[in-house]
């Protein structure tokens, strides 16, 4: 008779190895389309960097812009397996990428926003081939800083710690 500890860490490992449905958490304008399945789940963390600028709406005025994110990307079991850069773009160790582009947004206090975005180009045969859709999850930190843009420091940059969770969901 098997032990129930062995039965229940079958059980665990089953479910961790089945490709999740999308959580309940999820806010419904971030949803992936149905039929979509779960590729990969990749932890990010990185920095979202900042560059102070004029605002547009004010040129009096000077506001800190998002320049770009860099970030290692690392799979479940915490191995690097590529990185986020400007684009937005993922790149795989394997070579292939994709870039998105934002459709939604979910504010988030006290950190950058979820976002669902859609794959505007693939590169390669790897794992971001297929990618339809992605879902940043789970952000913390990564918000722009609140001061120290003026006109002083146009063109500074500012580098704001953050992590988050991507989720690439397309065909197999």
């Amino acid at each position: 008779m098997p032990r129930i500890g062995s039965v229940i860490g079958l059980m665990l490992a089953a479910c961790a190895s089945a490709p999740r449905a999308q959580p309940a958490a999820v806010p419904e304008n971030l949803r992936v389309p149905d039929g979509q399945p779960l590729l990969l789940r990749a932890a990010a963390r990185g920095a979202q960097i900042y560059t102070c600028k004029v605002k547009a709406a004010d040129p009096a005025a000077f506001e800190w812009v998002l320049k770009a994110p860099e970030a290692e990307l690392f799979d479940q079991s915490g191995a690097r397996i590529g990185r986020h850069y400007a684009g937005p773009t993922w790149e795989s160790a394997d070579g292939s990428r994709v870039v998105g582009e934002v459709m939604q947004r979910s504010a988030v206090q006290g950190a950058i926003p979820w976002l669902l975005l859609r794959a505007k180009s693939n590169e390669g045969s790897g794992t971001f081939a297929s990618v339809k859709y992605i879902q940043r999850l789970d952000t913390s930190g990564g918000v722009a800083p609140s001061g120290g843009c003026d006109a002083a420091h146009e063109g500074a940059e500012a580098s704001v710690d953050y992590s988050a969770n991507y989720d690439f969901y397309g065909s197999r």
